[in-house]
C-alpha cells in the first residue's frame, strides 16, 4: 500500500479509545510538533472523560476516520477494534495499534485489506524493533523473548483488587497480566508476525534469574525445532524488557567477546524496557516515512491463544470476562494441534452452550457467539485453516 503524507504540516492522527494508552498518547501528541490529534473516538459521553477536551471527542468511527490521515486503535476491545480497522481500511487510512488481543484474535483478516501494524511500546512491538536492529547488524535471531516477573494461573480476586489499586490499572488488566493471558497473547503475535513458532502449548518459560542460562536453553530448543522460537523467561530480578537470542555468521568469536557479548555461539541482545504509549510516536513516524508495517499477525498465522477454564461453569453460564476474568485464561498453542479451539479473544460476554470443566479447552461448539464483525472474520480464518488442513 502506498502512503503519501503532506510534508508541510503536522500529520493528522485519529485515536480510537480513551483508556490509559489512548489518553497517554493524546497528551504526548499534543506536545509533538509533527502530529496533531484530529479526533478521539469513544463510546463514552464526552463530559464523562477526564483530561480530554469534549470538542475532540466523537462517537462516530466514520467521523474520526474522515478527520485524520492515520488511525491509532487503542480501545482494548477486539470487537471494537475490528470495526475501527475495517472503516479505516475502507477509507484507505493506515492503522497503528496497541492491541495484541485484536491481532491474535482476528487481525490476520485485515492484513490484506490495508496497512496494519502494531506499535512499539508493548512487548511485541518492542521485540520487533529490537529484532530489526539485530538483523541490520548481521545477527540471525533464534529466540524472541519476553521477560515476566510474576505468574499465577489462578489469582485470587482480593489480591488482584489490591494490586489494581496500587498500580492504577483495572482489575481486568491486572488479572490478564498475572494469569499469563496477556503474555501468551504477546508471544503468539510475535511468533506469527516474525516467522517463529512455539515450543509447546503454554510456552517453555524457564524460571531462572540468569538470562544467559535461559537464553542458551531456548536457543538450543530453537535449533532442535529448526525454527526461531517465541517464548519468555520468568524472573523477579531481571528487567521488565525483551530480548533476542541470535547467532552471528560473520563476526569472529574474539570480536564478540571484546564487545562483551560472551563466548557464543548464542548472543543475547537485551532491551531492558518497554514504555507503552510513549513509544507509539516512533511507529507513527515510521508510517509517515513510508516504512513497511513493523509487526502484525500475518495472513497465515500458525499460533493462536486457546481458552482454558479456571473453574467449572454450567451450561448457560455467562463468561463475563474472558481475558482478565476469573473463569478463563489463555495459552499460546499451534492451531494444528487444537483445530477446533475457539480463540479466547472472542469470549467476552458469551454464554456456554454446554458445561465446561476446570482445565478444559473451549471449542467453537461450546459457546454461543454473537454475530459481530470480529466473530465473522474469526470464523472465516478458522474455516480457511480447516480447509487447508484437509487439502
Amino acid at each position: 500500500m502506498s502512503l503519501v503524507f503532506p510534508l508541510d504540516r503536522p500529520a493528522k492522527v485519529g485515536i480510537s479509545g480513551t483508556g490509559f494508552v489512548a489518553a497517554g498518547l493524546l497528551a504526548l501528541l499534543q506536545c509533538a510538533p509533527d502530529f496533531v490529534v484530529a479526533r478521539v473516538c469513544s463510546r463514552r459521553l464526552p463530559e464523562s472523560i477526564d483530561g480530554i477536551e469534549a470538542e475532540l471527542v466523537t462517537s462516530s468511527i466514520d467521523q474520526m476516520v474522515e478527520s485524520c490521515e492515520v488511525v491509532v486503535e487503542a480501545s482494548g476491545d477486539v470487537n471494537r477494534a475490528a470495526e475501527v480497522v475495517q472503516v479505516a481500511h475502507q477509507a484507505g487510512k493506515p492503522v497503528v495499534t496497541m492491541g495484541t488481543e485484536f491481532h491474535v484474535t482476528v487481525g490476520s483478516a485485515f492484513c490484506r485489506t490495508g496497512y496494519l501494524t502494531e506499535a512499539e511500546g508493548d512487548q511485541p512491538g518492542s521485540l520487533a524493533a529490537l529484532a530489526l536492529d539485530a538483523r541490520e547488524m548481521g545477527f540471525e535471531p533464534l529466540v524472541y523473548g519476553n521477560i515476566k516477573g510474576y505468574l499465577e494461573h489462578l489469582p485470587e480476586p482480593k489480591e488482584m483488587e489490591k494490586w489494581s489499586r496500587r498500580n492504577g490499572i483495572s482489575v481486568e488488566q491486572t488479572v490478564s497480566f498475572t494469569d499469563g493471558t496477556k503474555l501468551q497473547m504477546e508471544q503468539a503475535l510475535v511468533a506469527n508476525g516474525m516467522g517463529a513458532t512455539v515450543h509447546r502449548r503454554g510456552l517453555e518459560g524457564p524460571q531462572v534469574d540468569d538470562l544467559k542460562v535461559a537464553a542458551d536453553h531456548l536457543a538450543q530448543l530453537a535449533q532442535q525445532a529448526g525454527s526461531p522460537l517465541s517464548d519468555y523467561v520468568l524472573s523477579q530480578h531481571l528487567p521488565a524488557g525483551v530480548f533476542v537470542v541470535a547467532k552471528h555468521p560473520c563476526a569472529k568469536p574474539e570480536v564478540m567477546r571484546y564487545l562483551k557479548l560472551g563466548q557464543g555461539p548464542f548472543y543475547t541482545l537485551l532491551r531492558p524496557f518497554h514504555l507503552c504509549h510513549l513509544e507509539i510516536p516512533k511507529t507513527l513516524r515510521r508510517v509517515v516515512a513510508g516504512a513497511a508495517p513493523l509487526l502484525n499477525n500475518s495472513t497465515a498465522p500458525e499460533v493462536g491463544v486457546v481458552a482454558i477454564a479456571k473453574q467449572d461453569v454450567a451450561a448457560g453460564g455467562l463468561i463475563e470476562r474472558a481475558m482478565g476474568g476469573f473463569q478463563l485464561r489463555g495459552e499460546a498453542a499451534k492451531w494444528r494441534d487444537h483445530p477446533s479451539a475457539v480463540p479466547i479473544g472472542l469470549l467476552n460476554g458469551v454464554r456456554l452452550a454446554r458445561p465446561i470443566e476446570k482445565g478444559q479447552i473451549l471449542h467453537w461448539e461450546d459457546v454461543e457467539l454473537p454475530d459481530t464483525l470480529a466473530v465473522q472474520r474469526a470464523r472465516e480464518l478458522w474455516q480457511q485453516r480447516m480447509t487447508e488442513a484437509s487439502a
